[in-house]
């Protein structure tokens, strides 16, 4: 009898759901890379419009020594700060005190009389009057005829004040007709970023933590590291020789110590993160402008930064995404449309990456600290948000 009741059990047992223990983790997904040695570690979150769902770390951030990867590791997200700065540039809009499309020079003088190349060779350069300025929108959305960076920039995109980096941008010529091509473009963000400057009578990194960051609660987003921070940084790899391997490498384009106070903000990626302050951002857009009690921006103005704006210019008309205002994007927004357009977001250089999804109602965060990956190390990503979608969205 007793074997009898015994072999019931087992086979209860056998037939049981799972326990909480055993729910499938987003992160298991990226364990493979990992063993694999294509990727070094990583930080994934996934959120809801109104709360953090999951977050969760694997692998490294120092393979060297063996230190696991935690949730509260920061990362230089680069690029990741161009839609932080349109965003702050937005509440101007909605203040009334800017308009999209002015002309960049109404709030700059020194880019009045602006000339653009017509022919270059290691002779000479031709140059003429473009036939319009650029405009405010156009910095915003690559469009502007500026080229990615001044000579001044070099080697490094964070020793200049802003205020003398865009004087540089003023006096490089144009590279093609505003408003004709889209060419990404740092200077374009880092013009917007002194805009907010002179118009609000703040410096762009007081603006930015004011009424921004500290509201949001981004609490670990800065542009210089505090000692306890540099504890915090994940290592920054790269493929080892050949392509096989990890090699660990500084940030590039920044000036070391990331800690020294001369280092100069851009607005066009000059950022350290954590997963849980980008998602805090992440939820405000996809809540279409608003966190908790708090209204940042108007629906109008998440519907200019959300749309496709460069779709004839890259697309030619498919409406296949594209660029909106320092996001890319996937739709063009629609006047009686929702406050976000379609899924959006933004990378950065080192393969960082927010993606707003209204469609599935997430904001997925990848924080990662690669020049490149070997192997298949760079389709992490996509296997990540795969995993994100398919375990969390309703």
């Amino acid at each position: 009898m007793r074997s009898f009741t015994f072999a019931i059990l087992l086979t209860l047992f056998a037939f049981a759901p799972p326990t909480r223990g055993a729910d499938p983790k987003v992160a298991d997904s990226l364990q493979p890379f990992v063993e694999k040695t294509q990727l070094a570690g990583a930080v994934v979150l996934v959120a809801s419009p109104k709360a953090v769902l999951t977050v969760e770390t694997v692998g490294f951030a120092d393979r060297e020594t063996k230190t696991a990867m935690k949730a509260d590791n920061l990362f230089w997200i680069a690029s990741m700060t161009k839609p932080m700065t349109a965003t702050a540039l937005m509440m101007l809009v909605d203040e009334g005190k800017v308009s999209l499309d002015d002309p960049i020079e109404k709030y700059l003088p020194e880019f009045k009389g602006q000339m653009m190349i017509v022919e270059k060779d290691k002779d000479h350069v031709l140059l003429k009057n473009p036939k319009r300025v650029p405009s405010v929108r156009d910095c915003l959305r690559h469009t502007s005829g500026m080229p990615f960076k001044s000579a001044l920039e070099d080697p490094t995109i964070d020793k200049l004040l802003l205020k003398d980096a865009v004087r540089s941008y003023a006096i490089t010529p144009l590279q093609y007709e505003p408003g004709t091509k889209y060419l990404y473009s740092n200077a374009g963000i880092n013009t917007a970023g002194r805009i907010i400057e002179v118009v609000s009578g703040m410096s762009y990194e007081d603006f930015m933590a004011k009424r921004l960051f500290v509201p949001l609660g981004m609490t670990d987003t800065t542009w210089r590291l505090t000692t306890e921070q540099m504890k915090r940084l994940a290592k920054t790899y790269k493929p080892g020789k050949g392509g096989e391997g990890l090699d660990a490498m500084l940030v590039a384009p920044l000036a070391h110590p990331l800690s020294d106070p001369t280092r100069q903000p851009c607005p066009g990626g000059g950022l350290f993160s954590t997963a849980k302050d980008v998602a805090a951002f992440g939820q405000m857009i996809l809540n279409g402008g608003t966190r908790g009690n708090t209204r940042f921006l108007s629906e109008a103005s998440i519907r200019e930064l959300t749309g496709t704006q460069t779709d004839d210019l890259l697309n030619k008309g498919k409406g296949e995404g594209g660029y909106g205002l320092g996001f890319s994007t996937t739709r063009k927004a629609k006047a009686d449309g929702p406050a976000v357009a379609g899924p959006c977001g933004h990378g950065g250089a080192y393969a960082t990456n927010l993606w707003i999804n209204p469609d599935a109602k997430l904001v997925t965060v990848y924080m990662v600290q690669h020049a490149g990956f070997p192997g298949d190390g760079g389709k992490a990503r996509g296997v990540f948000e795969k995993a994100a979608t398919d375990i969390y969205a309703k």
